[in-house]
């Protein structure tokens, strides 16, 4: 039996390379081929941007409510058992994702779209006297930009792949997707969706292009005149490649890149053990090891006081040990996946081996490599200036420090160029939001994972390795300002 194919999606049609090139999706666990994608020619590009061009004339007038709709729909359709099953199936084989993963990919799209079909307010204009001409009014629109490029990666390929393109479409954009080699099949599942939910055809155009055209066409992609924006989630060194070529047009980005997600767990003088101890392990387990730890949002360095550090290590090392990663899909023993490539295993394990040799102490680990699979691993006393403290690792690798102040632990949360997300533990809410403000990240949960987002008002990093912008309406439309002037009034050099 041959594996399936993924086809492009073009002006409301499926479509094969205008070549006829394919390349492989191979599972990263067993390696086998699960599936074929056809890819992109230059012609493909052309073809996919300029129908999208086309699309924006009538799309961009399309009334709100009518867009709601579909999202509505969208989501509706969505909720079925036919998605829910098509999507765990592709992902679990294109990446190898445990399967509470890829049916997170299912649900929570759900709750986004509604979401964001209920945000229409966002787009309405304003309406206010002028400041400086006596009796003008002023109406202020939000415009879409134009055609945005979306260009969604791997790891949670339907939740980024749709928001990619969501927030660009609710604002009257239309798009050209690009997926990611590792999961195309996944990410074209969100195409068919709303081409079921009744989007018009040009809004919505989907390509996926082998490894080996990628660079040069991505950048065509971008220097086309009829692309206004452009958004990207994956790896700060893709995210550098991507903002230089849209610079050269001064085209604007919006870049979610990696993230080394801090949390800061303390206790007071006044209130010993102030932090929930036992919940903030569990939490803290989750936000790290989930998906083999291939979030950018992942809980990666734990901060503690000294006063509740031994407790709260013990807590996390109980339940990591119980942790098993391997053929996720076939052994029930297991409960984390491999990782997305064997490069990626061996640089997680040299990460930690360089922290070891500076100092730091392996509490959990077997500092092993099989294919692309990792174990978890727990390391202590962990520096900045090592690799493990200053790179992102997207591994079940996580790291402690042990210090004795806030101050402290604040110097260390932000002693990082990375700046997405980060998580702060204390009994003491009001002491925690006043800590907050003063941690660099974009997000910051108060007794809650790192990984966590409000749909409306996404994530953001604050520049640097963890990127910039948000995808939300602001960021894909322009502020445009229409002025009603008063007839009569008094003028230079006319009177």
């Amino acid at each position: 039996m041959s594996p399936p194919l993924t086809k492009l999606y073009i002006n409301g049609q499926w479509v094969p390379s205008s070549t006829g090139e394919t390349f492989e999706v191979r599972n990263p666990y067993s390696g086998e081929v699960v599936g074929l994608s056809s890819s992109a020619s230059s012609a493909d590009c052309k073809a996919a941007v300029e129908a999208s061009a086309e699309a924006l004339k009538t799309w961009q007038h399309t009334p709100l409510t009518v867009r709601r709709d579909i999202f509505l729909k969208a989501a509706q359709i969505l909720q079925g058992e036919k998605y829910k099953a098509k999507i765990e199936q592709a992902i679990q084989e294109e990446t190898a994702a445990a399967e509470y993963w890829a049916t997170f990919n299912w649900a929570a799209p759900i709750n986004t779209l509604k979401t964001q079909a209920g945000s229409l307010a966002l787009l309405n204009g304003e309406f206010y006297p002028s400041g400086s001409v006596p009796g003008a009014q002023v109406i202020a629109r939000r415009r879409p930009m134009g055609v945005v490029f979306g260009i969604a990666p791997w790891n949670a390929p339907v939740a980024l792949a749709l928001r990619a393109i969501m927030v660009p479409i609710l604002s009257g954009n239309t798009t050209v997707l690009k997926g990611s080699e590792f999961s195309p099949r996944s990410q074209s599942i969100v195409v068919e969706l709303f081409e079921e939910a009744g989007l018009p055809a040009g809004v919505i155009n989907f390509i996926s292009i082998s490894p080996k055209d990628t660079p040069a066409l991505t950048a065509e992609i971008i220097a086309h005149p009829a692309v206004k924006c452009i958004n990207f989630t994956g790896s700060d060194r893709v995210g550098k490649i991507i903002a230089m070529e849209a610079a050269k047009f001064l085209k604007p980005c919006v870049l979610e890149l990696g993230g080394k997600a801090p949390v800061i767990c303390f206790i007071t003088a006044q209130v010993l053990n102030d932090a929930d101890v036992e919940e903030a392990a569990r939490v803290i387990v989750s936000g790290s090891m989930s998906n083999s730890g291939q979030i950018c949002m992942a809980s990666t360095r734990v901060i503690v006081q000294s006063g509740a550090a031994d407790t709260l290590i013990s807590h996390i090392k109980q339940r990591v040990a119980a942790l098993r990663a391997g053929d996720v899909q076939n052994d029930k023993g297991v409960s984390l996946g491999p990782l997305f490539t064997e490069a990626s295993a061996k640089n997680a394990i040299s990460t930690v081996k360089d922290a070891l040799d500076n100092g730091a102490e392996l509490i959990l680990g077997d500092l092993a490599v099989s294919k692309a699979v990792v174990q978890p691993h727990l390391v202590g006393n962990v520096k900045p200036g090592t690799r493990l403290w200053d790179r992102e690792t997207f591994a079940p690798v996580l790291s402690f420090a042990v210090v004795d102040t806030v101050d402290e632990a604040v110097d260390m949360a932000n002693a990082s160029e990375y700046s997405l997300s980060s998580a702060i533990w204390s009994n003491d809410v009001w002491a925690a939001q006043n800590i907050a403000t003063r941690i660099n990240s974009g997000y910051c949960n108060v007794n809650g994972p790192t990984v966590h987002s409000e749909p409306i008002d996404s994530l953001v990093g604050l520049g640097g390795p963890s990127g910039y912008g948000r995808f939300h309406v602001e960021s894909f439309t322009h502020k445009c300002v229409t002025v009603v002037h008063p007839l009569g009034r008094k003028l230079p050099l006319v009177g």
